[in-house]
């Protein structure tokens, strides 16, 4: 890699870490003030977003005219899927769960943040997240800097990233009309349209969308480059099916009438083929 390429990408690398900092400072200073630590779910999908428009912008003032097509399809990716999550997060928030903290902080704090305090918070929630979202981010980061090697890669990556959006969007939008019809009018356990395939479409969708952007963002850059990052979207996954997503709701999930059943027929987490019993 030139000197100059690795200046750039040292430099992308620091401003996307401070770009975090900033985005999740303001989202604890904004959960002190409201009382809740959900808050943090909004600078989940902002904070990509500004890191990609920042890593991008540094990748324009240096890339060249076929550098500067990835780097602007990288910046569009993340624009809308983060854009899209933190509106729909935010929605809810302003919505149903209106000043309520979402049960997966619960128990994660050991209680509610007026009895856990914000240092609590801090530590367990937004110093990880903060982190997290640096890491997952570094193939976006690399591919706003450095020349894409595989072409095809790229198509391919955003192939992957389109399904993933799919499921999530339409996962979240299906969800949300459930919710809306009348509670004796809807069965205890949602599992129509993509929920009939995965138990948690929208996570799934999710995974998707971060191994699509490192398919086109680290992958495409290069086998070393690819292989570097390669953790990112694996560490998504991972948190999202065990972690702060599918694993931790599924404990309230659970106790509802028909869940076993349901679990019993459903996967957890990649969608079961169409038609398969």
């Amino acid at each position: 890699m030139p000197d100059l390429d690795s200046s750039v990408l040292i430099l992308a690398l620091l401003a996307s870490l401070v770009t975090v900092a900033v985005s999740m400072t303001a989202a604890a200073l904004r959960a002190a003030q409201l009382g809740v630590v959900a808050v943090v779910d909004v600078a989940w999908g902002a904070g990509f977003v500004a890191v990609a428009l920042v890593s991008g912008v540094i990748g324009l003032l240096v890339s060249d005219a076929l550098t500067t097509w990835r780097t602007v399809l990288l910046m569009v990716l993340v624009a809308v899927w983060g854009g899209r999550l933190a509106w729909h997060v935010r929605s809810r928030a302003v919505g149903e769960h209106q000043g309520k903290e979402d049960p997966r902080y619960a128990e994660m704090l050991g209680g509610s943040l007026a009895e856990v305090g914000m240092g609590t918070a801090v530590r367990r929630v937004f110093l990880v997240q903060g982190f997290a979202q640096w890491f997952v981010s570094l193939p976006v980061v690399i591919g706003a800097v450095v020349a894409a090697t595989w072409w095809p890669v790229v198509v391919l990556g955003v192939v992957v990233w389109a399904v993933g959006l799919y499921f999530e969007a339409v996962g979240d939008r299906q969800l949300r009309e459930y919710k809306a019809r009348p509670r004796e009018e809807r069965p205890p356990v949602m599992d129509e349209g993509l929920w009939g395939l995965t138990r948690h479409p929208n996570y799934f969708g999710d995974a998707c969308v971060w191994w699509g952007l490192w398919l086109a963002g680290g992958l495409a850059s290069g086998w070393l480059l690819g292989l570097v990052t390669v953790l990112c979207p694996v560490a998504m996954t991972f948190f999202l099916r065990n972690v702060t997503g599918a694993k931790l709701l599924e404990k309230k999930m659970s106790q509802r009438d028909g869940w076993d059943e349901y679990a019993a027929r459903v996967p957890m987490f990649a969608p079961r083929p169409l038609g398969r019993p």
